[in-house]
C-alpha cells in the first residue's frame, strides 16, 4: 500500500473523527475516555496540539493520524509529545512505523530536541515494540496506572527519545 502523510485538514474530520471515536471507545489504549463526545475528540486531536497529520491511502482514504505537540510548556518545551492512530482495519501493514518516523522529522524541523510518550499502556505490547524498534527507551513504569477494559488495572511506560543528534530515525 502506498501511504502519504500530510497536515490535517478541515474537511479530514468527517473522515477522521469514526476513526477516532472508534478506538477511543475500545479503552484499551488511551485514557480519553470511552464515551468522549466529537467536540472533546476534537480539541484533544486537532486543536491542543500544534500539528495534526494524517497517513492517506492511494485513493486519499485517512488510514491514520498523529498530532505533535509540546510536552511541556517553558523549560520543558524543548521535548514534544505525539499520539498516533491507526484503525484496526489498516494495522499491521507499516503505517504507525511511517508515521513514527514522520514524525521525528516533523518534530525536529519544528525545533523539538526530544521526544516523549507519556502514558504507553503496557498490555498495548505492539505499539511498545514498535517504539522501541524505532529508539525509544522505556525510562519509567507507572505501576496499575490505567484501567483496562478486560485485563483490569495496567502498567504504562514513559518512553523517551532524544532526537537532536539529527539522526532522528537512525
Amino acid at each position: 500500500m502506498t501511504v502519504s502523510i500530510r497536515p490535517f485538514e478541515a474537511s479530514d474530520w468527517p473522515s477522521l473523527w469514526p476513526l477516532l471515536h472508534a478506538v477511543f471507545a475500545r479503552g484499551d489504549t488511551y485514557t480519553c475516555p470511552p464515551d468522549a463526545g466529537e467536540g472533546e475528540v476534537f480539541a484533544l486531536w486537532i486543536e491542543a496540539p500544534r500539528s495534526t497529520f494524517v497517513a492517506c491511502d492511494g485513493s486519499g482514504a485517512i488510514v491514520g493520524s498523529y498530532y505533535l505537540k509540546p510536552n511541556q510548556p517553558g523549560q520543558g518545551a524543548h521535548v514534544c509529545n505525539c499520539g498516533y492512530l491507526v484503525p484496526e482495519a489498516a494495522r499491521g501493514q507499516g503505517i504507525a512505523s511511517l508515521m513514527c518516523g514522520h514524525s521525528q522529522a516533523m518534530a525536529l524541523a519544528m525545533g523539538f530536541l526530544a521526544m516523549q510518550f507519556n502514558f504507553v499502556v503496557s498490555t498495548n505490547r505492539g505499539a511498545v515494540r514498535l517504539w522501541q524498534k524505532h529508539g525509544f527507551d522505556i525510562v519509567g513504569t507507572l505501576p496499575r496506572a490505567f484501567r483496562h477494559p478486560q485485563a483490569g488495572l495496567v502498567d504504562a511506560h514513559v518512553m523517551y527519545k532524544w532526537l537532536a543528534d539529527g539522526r532522528g530515525d537512525a
